[in-house]
């Protein structure tokens, strides 16, 4: 240890998920494989700030955690990355656009000194899948894929518990987003903009009446507006048409799915389930999470016990 401490074998697990507008920091007990809830620290993050900015703000969560845990930390972070070397790629996303090229991991371990000598990145998606495998909805299936729908779609395909990125089973980079459907990306009618678009389409607005957000499109669908139920209708279609003949090719048994639009769980899963069914895909369940919010924190902490070796 950098610091001469002797930490017990059983010592917390500490990890942080970081998102486009918050972090969140916490132990996760090796015993139970959960967060300890007093622990979880989620705070605001400017992921349009500077290099400096954004390293204090998760190093600022990160050491507001209880010390004596262990001093190797899991990451759940979203990509483009080198998860191997802890170098940002973010290029043309509209967010973290100032770590492109910035060792987040060194400057991690800088800001918090001993109590950090290792840093494992991986995923968020990945980090939610392996969380939902371990403590949710993807337990107990041998091969399954999970998504997130948020601004985009999120994707990870897990074999034993662990992310593919590599083969022909798999998508390019093991991640749907680089998928297209009837030659357009998949984000183009699969994401918080497709859905907004797409319910413009439908519904042409007043004048002066401004466009509604998802949550606003589903409160609409549920009570009855024809536009905003096509809308959820042929945008969770077009998602299991692109996803079904990779279900296919993974044999994934269930399709676990989380992430903020996933609150609109009873308007996602018939067309869903319609999209797969309709290219093939008739065999797989469709699941929404169990651990939503803390599936990234859980995969985190797994993906240290993965990536390095456990000291007494």
């Amino acid at each position: 240890m950098t610091d001469g401490a002797v930490r017990p074998s059983g010592a917390p697990v500490p990890v942080l998920d970081i998102g486009g507008t918050h972090v969140t920091a916490a132990l996760v007990d090796p015993g139970t494989g959960r967060p300890v809830p007093s622990s979880v620290v989620r705070r605001p993050l400017a992921s349009d700030g500077t290099a400096e900015g954004i390293l204090d703000t998760i190093a600022l969560a990160a050491l507001e955690l209880p010390a004596g845990h262990r001093p190797w930390w899991g990451v759940a972070v979203p990509g483009p990355f080198d998860y191997d070397t802890g170098v940002g790629r973010f290029t043309d996303i509209g967010k973290f656009e100032s770590l492109s090229g910035v060792d987040v991991g060194a400057g991690l371990r800088e800001r918090l000194g001993r109590r950090a000598e290792r840093v494992r990145f991986l995923n968020d998606a990945d980090a939610f899948a392996i969380g939902e495998y371990h403590a949710g909805a993807a337990a107990g299936h041998e091969r399954v894929v999970c998504l997130t729908l948020g601004t985009g779609v999120g994707s990870s395909f897990l074999h034993g518990g662990l992310p593919v990125h590599d083969g022909p089973r798999v998508p390019p980079g093991g991640h749907v987003h680089r998928l297209t459907l009837r030659g357009r990306p998949l984000e183009d009618l699969v994401s918080r903009r497709a859905l907004r678009a797409q319910y413009a389409v439908l519904a042409p607005l007043a004048e002066g009446r401004g466009l509604p957000d998802v949550h606003e499109i589903a409160a609409l669908a549920r009570n009855g507006d024809p536009a905003a139920s096509e809308t959820f209708r042929h945008v969770f279609t077009c998602l299991g048409e692109a996803l079904a003949p990779w279900i296919m090719r993974f044999a994934a048994t269930a399709v676990v799915v989380g992430g903020s639009i996933a609150q609109s769980w009873d308007l996602i899963r018939p067309p869903l389930s319609a999209g797969l069914g309709r290219s093939g895909g008739t065999g797989v369940r469709v699941l929404p999470a169990r651990r939503a919010a803390e599936a990234p924190l859980i995969g985190a902490a797994h993906w240290t016990r993965v990536t390095a070796a456990e000291v007494p």
